[in-house]
C-alpha cells in the first residue's frame, strides 16, 4: 500500500508578507491590488475571519473588512521560497508532484531516509519548513492522493491529519460533496438536486448512474466515494497550457482599445513559450463581459505555435468573431494542446474553457 503525503502551505503569499514585515503580523492582510478592479490573490487567516477569500473582488473584501491591508504581490520572492520548500521535499523522495507554488504530493513509500512512518516524515518536513523559511504548513497523510489532499485541509493552519486504511470509507462518507475533487459550485448544485449531499449519499449511486449524470467524471466520483484513487504521484508533470489575462480598469467595447492589451498578453505568452520550449497547437481566446459572462474562442493548428506574429494574428481573428457591444471586462489568450502528434482529423476548431485567474507560473 502506498504512503502519500500532501503538503499545503498555510496562506502562503500572505504569510510571507507577514513574515517579512513585522507591522503586518497578526493583522488582516490581502495580497493583491486594492483598486476598483482589484482581486484578492491571497488572504491571511486574520482576514479570512472576516470572510475575505482569494479571487474575491477587492472592493468586496474591503466591505467585509474595512481595515484590511493590501500588499502588492512579490512573485519572485514567492517562487524563491517555493524552491526552498521543494528542496526539503526532495531530501525524502524523488516522487514529488508540485501542484502549485505552495502545495505538492509526495510518495514516501520508499524514501531516502528509510523512515517507515509517513506520519513521522510529514512531521519532520513541517518542522524543517518552519526552521528553513519561517512558515507553517499543513499535511495530510494517507494511502492515496484523494485522501491525503482532503486530510491536509483538516486542522489548518499548521495541521497534521492522518486517514488510515481502516478509517477511509467511514471518513469519506462524512464528507460533503464540495470536498470531493472535481466538484465545483455547478456540479455541487446538480448533486444537491439529485439528493447527493455527502459521501454516504454519493456511495449509494451506481457507477453508470453517476456517469449518466456527470459524464466521465462520474467514474472518478464512484471510485472516490469508496476511498479509491489509483493515480500515481507524478514527479514529471507535463504542462498542458500556458496563458495570460488582464482585467481592464474600465469596461471596453472598442477593438482599437483592446488590441494593445492583447498585444501585451501575446508577448508574455510567447516569452514563456520560448523559455520553456513549450509546444502547443491550440490558440484560445477568453472573454469576460461586464455582466461576468465568460466565453472562449479557439483555433487549432497542425504545427506548434511559437512566434508572436502567428499568436497575435490568431488572437485578433478570434476577437473579431466576438460581439463587443456588452463591453468587455477581461481578456485572456493562451496556447494549449501540448501533444507530440496531431493528425489532420484533429485539426478542427474547438471550444476550450479557461480556468479563472490563470497566470504564467513556473
Amino acid at each position: 500500500m502506498r504512503k502519500i503525503i500532501h503538503i499545503d502551505m498555510d496562506a502562503f503569499f500572505a504569510s510571507i508578507e507577514q513574515r517579512d514585515n513585522i507591522d503586518y503580523k497578526g493583522r488582516p492582510l490581502a495580497v493583491g491590488y486594492s483598486g476598483v478592479r482589484g482581486v484578492v490573490a491571497a488572504a491571511s487567516y486574520e482576514a479570512r475571519r472576516y470572510g475575505v477569500r482569494s479571487a474575491m473582488a477587492s472592493k468586496t473584501a474591503l466591505r467585509k473588512c474595512p481595515h484590511l491591508i493590501f500588499v502588492m504581490p512579490r512573485f519572485d520572492v514567492y517562487k524563491s521560497v517555493s524552491r526552498q520548500i521543494m528542496e526539503i521535499f526532495h531530501e525524502y523522495t524523488d516522487l514529488v508532484e508540485p501542484l502549485s507554488l505552495d502545495e505538492a504530493f509526495l510518495d514516501v513509500t520508499e524514501n531516502h531516509k528509510q523512515i517507515a512512518s509517513a506520519t513521522q516524515i510529514a512531521k519532520e518536513i513541517k518542522q524543517k519548513i518552519q526552521e528553513t523559511v519561517g512558515l507553517t504548513a499543513s499535511a495530510g497523510v494517507s494511502f492515496n492522493k484523494f485522501l491525503a489532499k482532503i486530510a491536509s485541509d483538516y486542522n489548518k493552519p499548521n495541521g497534521l491529519f492522518v486517514v488510515k486504511p481502516k478509517d477511509a470509507e467511514p471518513f469519506v462518507e462524512t464528507l460533503v460533496v464540495e470536498q470531493f475533487f472535481g466538484v465545483g459550485k455547478v456540479t455541487a448544485e446538480r448533486m444537491h438536486q439529485l439528493g447527493i449531499r455527502t459521501g454516504a449519499d454519493l456511495k449509494q449511486w451506481s457507477e453508470q448512474g453517476l456517469v449518466t449524470n456527470f459524464g466521465k467524471a462520474g467514474h472518478m466520483y464512484y471510485q472516490n466515494a469508496r476511498a479509491i484513487d489509483n493515480r500515481p504521484v507524478e514527479s514529471q508533470r507535463i504542462r498542458k497550457s500556458v496563458s495570460s489575462e488582464t482585467t481592464f480598469a474600465n469596461d471596453m467595447d472598442s477593438y482599437d482599445e483592446i488590441l494593445p492589451e492583447l498585444d501585451k498578453l501575446v508577448k508574455e505568452v510567447i516569452e514563456y513559450v520560448g523559455k520553456k520550449d513549450f509546444k502547443g497547437r491550440t490558440v484560445s481566446l477568453k472573454i469576460k463581459f461586464s455582466d461576468f459572462k465568460i466565453i472562449s474562442r479557439s483555433k487549432t493548428f497542425l504545427t506548434p505555435i511559437s512566434d508572436y506574429e502567428t499568436l497575435y494574428k490568431t488572437g485578433t481573428e478570434l476577437l473579431s468573431l466576438v460581439d463587443l457591444s456588452p463591453k468587455i471586462r477581461l481578456i485572456g489568450i493562451g496556447i494549449k494542446n501540448n501533444e507530440e502528434e496531431l493528425s489532420w482529423a484533429d485539426a478542427i476548431q474547438l471550444r476550450i474553457d479557461f480556468k479563472e485567474n490563470e497566470e504564467l507560473v513556473e
